[in-house]
């Protein structure tokens, strides 16, 4: 995080040439301000033709403004949200800059590029896991959060209909905290095949003394 908000410093200190815009009677967020001014540098770096959607200062300054109210709408206001729409820029092949709704789209990584299940076998083993008797300890998760979040009994006794629905959006929530670095509730572990419980050494010594007297009682 500490080299991101360097990232966001050095790019702020570049545009600090341009002209500031005039005063919004509703003020926007500083983070998705500051985000916003990173994330337009890299994108004139990766698209040679991003004159043609911002032809001069005014157009990009507008632009600015108007990405950085959709960011705020979708909640959108850490550097590495931004991260996985970079990701997808570099692959685009295009040489013209996205609109904002289609980096915001770009900007929500699938599952598996977070290395997490699909969202069919996440509910899938998500249904699993809610039965009591279930072998929890090799459950991903990703997985085993957004199950808790929606409420093992809800997986259990609910029919699909009402489950799946409340799973998908506690799955898709966890995926951003994914995303994010976030810690997630830990998988429970399994128990041992066997427990070993010590003896009390007392009871053992006088088990012992008892089992030496009846032995000398018969000798």
């Amino acid at each position: 995080m500490k080299q991101a908000k360097n990232l966001i410093a050095g790019a702020l200190a570049a545009g600090n040439h341009q002209p500031a815009a005039k005063p919004s009677p509703n003020p926007l967020d500083p983070a998705a301000v500051e985000i916003v001014n990173v994330l337009f540098a890299q994108l004139q770096a990766i698209f040679p033709a991003w004159r043609q959607a911002w032809p001069d200062t005014a157009a990009l300054a507008a632009a600015k403004r108007n990405w950085v109210r959709a960011f705020m709408a979708a909640g959108i206001r850490d550097v590495e949200q931004i991260r996985y729409g970079l990701q997808q820029c570099r692959l685009s092949g295009s040489d013209f800059a996205p609109s904002v709704g289609k980096f915001i789209q770009w900007c929500r990584p699938t599952p598996e590029a977070l290395g997490c299940p699909a969202v069919e076998q996440a509910y899938l083993q998500a249904c699993r896991l809610a039965h009591p008797a279930a072998d929890r300890s090799g459950a991903h998760a990703a997985v085993w959060h957004a199950a808790c979040e929606t409420g093992l009994h809800v997986l259990r006794d609910f029919p699909e209909s009402r489950s799946r629905p409340v799973f998908e959006r506690a799955y898709s929530l966890t995926l951003e905290q994914v995303a994010r670095g976030a810690e997630l509730r830990s998988v429970p572990k399994a128990l041992p095949a066997s427990v070993s419980v010590p003896a009390n050494p007392v009871k053992a010594r006088s088990a012992l003394d008892e089992m030496r007297r009846k032995l000398r009682a018969t000798a």
